[in-house]
């Protein structure tokens, strides 16, 4: 008898123990927070709209990943209308990705979609790399674990 005693007391002690242990972790921790995440995150972005706003909220976007996780990788992938945002005589967002393109960040034309529109290598902006085709790139970018986010309105 004095040995269920004994062991009772034991758990109850030890669920005790859990409780308090747990309810200090919850009030100490804060609701959001603004630590660096740990895990390294590969990205692959699609851009296919000429709308400069979506232009301005992905290059916003992406500068906020890498704030809070800067050992995240990102690509961008632009084809069809989505070329906009790389031509040096159209993109609004320029010095942008010049800026995210230092932060490892890689913008890729496609080369399918430049050929279709008349568009050379020299009409890209200088931070500007290239794929030979945009979708087939996405493709084996979510075949090799990127995630994969379609950029735009």
């Amino acid at each position: 008898m004095k040995t269920i005693k004994i062991l009772v007391s034991v758990i109850i002690l030890t669920i005790s123990f859990f409780s308090i242990s747990h309810a200090q972790e919850s009030k100490s921790a804060p609701k959001h927070s603004t630590a660096i995440l740990a895990p390294t995150h590969r990205i692959v972005f699609q851009m296919v709209t000429g709308d400069t706003l979506a232009h301005k909220q992905l290059v916003k976007q992406i500068s906020n990943i890498i704030t809070v996780s800067p050992k995240t990788e990102i690509e961008v992938v632009c084809h069809g209308p989505g070329l906009q945002m790389l031509l040096s005589n159209k993109s609004v967002v320029a010095d942008k990705i010049s800026q995210l393109a230092s932060a490892r960040v890689s913008f890729n034309a496609c080369e399918f979609s430049m050929k279709e529109k008349n568009i050379t290598a020299e009409e890209l902006i200088p931070s500007a790399g290239r794929v030979p085709y945009g979708i087939l790139e996405l493709v084996t970018k979510q075949e090799e674990g990127w995630s994969y986010i379609k950029a735009g309105f």
